[in-house]
Order: C-alpha cells, then structure tokens, then sequence
C-alpha cells in the first residue's frame, strides 16, 4: 500500500516542510507517503468563495489515484486515538488499496469531496492551520505504524 496526502496550499513553511519530509522518510519502509500539493482557488475582493472551494474539490478529486481509499480530514469527521488509528491503518491495508488522504484549503474541503470520502478523520476539536494538518498526520501515520510494527517510538 501507498499513500498519497493530497493537499490544497503551496510552499509550506520550512518547518513544516522539514517535518512531513522526516515523518514520510521514517515511514517509508511501512507506508510510502507522498505530497501532492494542489494550488488554492482564486480568493478576494468580489470572487466567490464557493467557486474556489469546488475548483479545489474538482481537482482533488482528478488528484486521487485510481482505486485508492479516500480518507477525508474533516472536523465532522472520526477522532481516533493512537491506537485506534493503527488499527484503522491495518484495516486500510487489508482493503489492497492504495489510501489518499485529502486536505482542504483555508475554506475546508467542498462537499462533493466530502461525499465521495470512504471515511472522513478528524484530527480532534482544535482548529489547526492546514498546513499544520500535514505535519501532524505524517507523524500520526508514523506513530499508527510503528504501533502495528512493535517499534517503540509509541510509548503510552
């Protein structure tokens, strides 16, 4: 299985740059991930919010690689703990399925993204920055995966 994050928003800041490219080097044996960045819709002065949210949701719906696994991240969405994530991440592995994981723009994610998501995941009741959001699923993907491996890196 591979897994692609999919995210709406370029240059991210150094740090959280520095940080994904750790979580998805150490990853990387267990679960190959990968960025792809998808540029916002067109915001400001006298445009249509909505029309940048569903030009973002159009696209990263074209970006989702073929028979993948559609995870959300969405405040609606399922909170899991540590160890409830490693046991979805066994069940995402068991579908023989790559897995994309989408994340939307300062907006969120359009509704036609959302209602195509075989699940939606959200990542608790804080609003988190979204280029903030990569960084954190990386190293929970990490930390779910070490989980199943027995890797110690999880200490509860």
């Amino acid at each position: 299985m591979r897994a692609s994050l999919i995210a709406v928003g370029e240059r991210a800041p150094s740090w959280v740059a520095t940080g994904f490219a750790e979580y998805s080097k150490r990853l990387s044996h267990w679960l190959p991930l990968e960025l792809l960045e998808l540029s916002p819709g067109r915001r400001g002065k006298g445009l249509d919010p909505a029309r940048a949210i569903a030009d973002e949701g159009q696209r990263m719906r074209a970006a989702v690689p073929k028979m993948a696994w559609v995870v959300a991240l969405d405040g609606g969405g399922r909170a899991f703990t540590s160890e409830q994530l490693a046991q979805r991440m066994a069940h995402w592995r068991q579908q023989g399925r790559d897995l994309a994981l989408l994340v939307g723009g300062p907006d969120g994610l359009a509704s036609e993204v959302l209602a195509s998501a075989d699940e939606t995941w959200s990542l608790g009741p804080l609003t988190l920055p979204h280029m903030l959001v990569r960084l954190v699923v990386a190293e929970q993907l990490y930390r779910a995966a070490s989980l199943l491996a027995n890797h110690p890196y999880h200490r509860a």
